[in-house]
């Protein structure tokens, strides 16, 4: 079987791809300081008491946010429309054991999840899932870790740096999925959202992190959301548990470079981004597939890189909602957001074409939505909002 590479950060060799999911998921007991998954003392800061009705209500609400508050996650005061996302940095939150500490929180679905009567392909080979080299800059360019808080605790996904057309050569878009930004039907905008590109650069297990510097977990800096979109459809109807709002599980963040990380641009700080291949053909007419992340639950331990390679399968869920994509690879919790990458042969350039969203509970595939016309509005409602 073929296989599928990647333009290099600081080479002109390429990087085996290969597929891998992930999600996200409440904290170490050990990490501090830890969310609250109810709302704040009566004494403690609080939100304000209305939800925003404009730009400076949302202001008002960064700053209770910055002030604590963004621990309250009573569901009537939790943001959740499509203007509301607000992510404002709290300098010295994301300390290393923090990072280190936040886990995943799998969008599962049973092994023998039912489809419909739309084009569902049998159920793929497994792909072991492949340790990515280190150092990750070099041979995975563009990856890394996202961070984040929700009623659970402290949570983390998987995303990848893509191009974009209002900046080129320096952008600050980060593809992920959309249940690592937003709860959807149930909940809202997740909070305290960062990006971090090559996280543990180096490759170090779990115990070579202990008493990790900052410059070992996040060598290229810590990039805070300041943007971020994700599809109508995922919002209204998305669910943490089963396939519904998956073929339509896909986010793209706006980030910005913390204090300690300069001002370089987030695609100047990697070195590459990747294009985004919109309304890719069938898999029947595509060749391989690859997927990486960072899986989180066990037998894995979240602070290495892997990756599968293989041909995919068609997923359908719903027979009125579009076919997803579907991989066999043994990425477990952690991957989720993750991105899928195929060779376009009208321009001969590796490209995202997908991310990782669902995986049974046995972890031996994975499953991305189509990009079609909704994933393009989102991608294209952030790039022109920092324009």
């Amino acid at each position: 079987m073929p296989s599928i590479s990647r333009p290099l950060a600081a080479a002109a060799v390429a990087a085996l791809l290969a597929v891998s999911a992930t999600a996200c998921g409440p904290s170490d007991d050990k990490a501090d300081p830890k969310p609250s998954a109810s709302v704040t003392s009566a004494d403690g800061p609080k939100l304000p008491s209305a939800l925003p009705t404009s730009l400076g209500d949302l202001e008002k609400w960064k700053k209770a946010y910055k002030d604590g508050a963004w621990k309250n996650w009573d569901k009537d005061q939790w943001l959740r429309k499509a203007s509301d996302f607000i992510n404002p940095v709290i300098d010295g939150l994301w300390d290393n054991d923090r990072m280190k500490g936040a886990e995943q929180n799998d969008k599962k679905v049973p092994d023998d999840v039912a489809a419909d009567k739309g084009k569902t392909d049998p159920v793929p080979a497994v792909n072991k899932a492949r340790a990515v080299d280190a150092p990750y800059h070099e041979n995975g360019p563009g990856d890394g870790k996202i961070f984040f808080d929700g009623p659970k605790g402290s949570m983390v996904c998987s995303g990848t740096v893509v191009k974009d057309p209002a900046h080129p050569g320096k952008s600050n878009l980060v593809w992920t999925a959309g249940h690592c930004v937003h709860a959807g039907g149930a909940g809202g905008w997740y909070r305290n959202v960062i990006f971090v590109p090559s996280y543990n650069d180096a490759g170090k297990t779990e115990a070579q992190l202990k008493g990790a510097k900052r410059d070992e977990l996040a060598p290229l800096g810590v990039f805070w959301a300041d943007g971020a979109a994700t599809s109508d459809q995922w919002i209204a109807n998305g669910a943490e548990t089963g396939g519904k709002g998956s073929p339509y599980d896909f986010a793209v963040l706006h980030v910005a470079p913390d204090k300690a990380s300069g001002t370089k641009s987030l695609e100047e700080k990697v070195g590459s981004a990747l294009p985004v291949w919109f309304n890719a053909p069938s898999v029947t007419k595509m060749g391989n597939i690859g997927a990486w992340g960072y899986p989180a639950a066990p037998p894995f331990d979240g602070q290495r890189l892997f990756n599968c390679t293989g041909k995919a399968g068609r997923l359908s869920l719903f027979a009125d909602q579009p076919t997803e994509y579907r991989l066999g690879c043994t990425m477990t919790g952690g991957s989720s957001g993750g991105g899928w990458y195929a060779k376009n042969p009208a321009n001969n350039e590796v490209s995202l074409v997908s991310n990782t969203s669902i995986g049974p509970v046995t972890a031996t595939w994975l499953a991305g939505p189509h990009l079609g016309a909704e994933a393009k509005a989102v991608y294209d409602k952030v790039s022109k909002q920092f324009k």
